[in-house]
């Protein structure tokens, strides 16, 4: 009996310990995070990727979400030194070192976030990877947001209106179109917006619809003017750090990238285009003065008029990279048309 007993303590003790080492043997992935709460990347993006990192992995991997209030233009930095594991930010906040992932900002792609996101990803691994833009850093997705739309706390009855008005800029194309426009730029990240306009500090924005609801823009800009098609499309990247994935088993990081990637870029930008649809009757509700364009209308043709060119402008701006950027924006404009027909017939 005591033999007995003796043995189901040591049983005991050894089941604990196999217990305690699977436990110990869970990696906690930290991910930063910037934007409010209720805003789509994190309230849809982030938790659906953790719930299928976590799942890829059988538990071996959990996900930790994190806001911060660094500037979202550091999170590149921090993620390189470890401070954080994963994050995702806009490429334009670092002006000059993403000149690249511009190619699905340049104005004319005509689809939804959904089709940018795709077709982002794909002309990545196939045209800009081995430019090296990343370095130090592991791409798990590219999304874009809706195209992006003037939001301003005046009227806007014509593009001469904008001229000379202060308009907060994020970077990337929106800093060639505002020039274009004759507009008084002002840089700042997208998590001051609210603050600046609030403040007088602005007279508006460029910048998805989603953001009246999302940030509350429409108790601030309550002008909203829409162009067919889109006046920009927006480049955001989640990326991880490469001594975070590397120190994972093999296993999990096979787990973890066949969750990311092309599959983790379309959901990001469906979440983000439900954001828009959601934000515009929202707007429309809070009585916003929305103006949806149409493509005669004098606005639409003047716009278009003042961006000619842009394509050439970006082309230029990287031959030194290596990379064959018109076949590059030939083929992503083809595959954004492709996967969004195919998705929206």
């Amino acid at each position: 009996m005591i033999k007995m007993k003796l043995a189901k303590n040591i049983a005991a003790m050894g089941l604990g310990l196999a217990m305690s080492a699977a436990a110990s043997a869970e990696t906690v992935m930290n991910v930063f995070t910037w934007l409010p709460p209720t805003h789509a990347q994190n309230a849809v993006v982030w938790p659906t990727w953790a719930k299928w990192v976590e799942d890829a992995t059988e538990g071996r991997v959990k996900v930790n979400i994190e806001r911060t209030s660094n500037n979202p233009g550091q999170l590149f930095q921090l993620v390189e030194d470890g401070v954080a594991d994963a994050a995702f930010t806009f490429h334009g906040f670092v002006p000059g070192r993403f000149p690249l992932q511009q190619i699905v900002e340049l104005p004319g792609l005509g689809v939804n976030a959904e089709a940018a996101s795709v077709a982002h990803w794909r002309v990545y691994e196939k045209y800009l990877k081995p430019a090296g833009e990343h370095e130090g850093l592991v791409p798990i997705a590219f999304f874009s947001h809706r195209p992006g739309v003037i939001q301003t706390n005046f009227p806007v009855n014509s593009l001469a209106d904008l001229e000379g008005k202060k308009i907060r800029i994020g970077g990337g194309v929106q800093s060639d179109i505002g020039e274009r426009l004759d507009i008084t730029p002002v840089s700042a990240p997208g998590n001051k917006v609210y603050e600046l306009l609030q403040q007088g500090v602005t007279d508006g924005v460029f910048m998805p619809l989603s953001e009246q609801k999302a940030q509350r823009l429409a108790e601030v800009v309550p002008n909203v003017t829409v162009l067919p098609g889109g006046m920009y499309m927006g480049s955001f990247v989640m990326f991880m750090n490469p001594d975070f994935l590397e120190g994972l088993s093999q296993q999990d990081r096979e787990a973890i990238m066949s969750v990311s990637g092309e599959k983790l870029s379309a959901m990001a930008g469906k979440a983000w285009d439900a954001a828009d649809t959601d934000a515009l009757a929202y707007a429309q509700a809070q009585g916003g003065n929305i103006t949806l364009l149409n493509k005669t209308d004098a606005i639409t043709t003047d716009f278009a008029d003042k961006v000619k060119g842009l394509d050439e402008e970006w082309i230029e701006s990287v031959k030194d990279s290596g990379v064959d950027a018109r076949a590059a924006l030939d083929e992503l404009r083809a595959i954004a048309k492709e996967y969004y027909e195919a998705h929206n017939s």
